[in-house]
């Protein structure tokens, strides 16, 4: 007897710490508006997704994905983890960026 293996393409994701600057309304740090990245303010642009994992049930932290496209032209994947209070990158922006296409891809 055989047995079929699927495979998946999976892509390996790294963040990068960094700063941003964001609009509170409901709750704090509700979406990014700005961000530093490698020196230079960016400003956003046009949030083009936002997803998020984890959670109360799921015993993994809450964390909020945004796929974000900069004034620049350039698209980001930003991280915010509440837990930490602390925002991150993805330190391969235009590869990974292109590739994920839509938020099943990083999961």
């Amino acid at each position: 007897m055989t047995t079929k293996t699927r495979t998946r393409n999976i892509v390996p994701v790294s963040y990068k710490k960094i700063q941003v600057e964001c609009y509170s309304g409901y709750k704090a740090n509700e979406r990014p508006v700005a961000f530093i990245h490698q020196g230079r303010r960016r400003e956003v642009e046009k949030i083009i997704d936002r997803w998020y994992e984890g959670g109360v049930d799921s015993g993994r932290p809450a964390t909020d994905y945004f796929k974000v496209k900069t004034t620049d032209g350039e698209i980001f994947i930003l991280r915010y983890l509440s837990l930490f209070d602390a925002w991150s990158i993805n330190k391969a922006p235009h590869r990974i960026a292109e590739r994920l296409g839509s938020r099943s891809a990083l999961r």
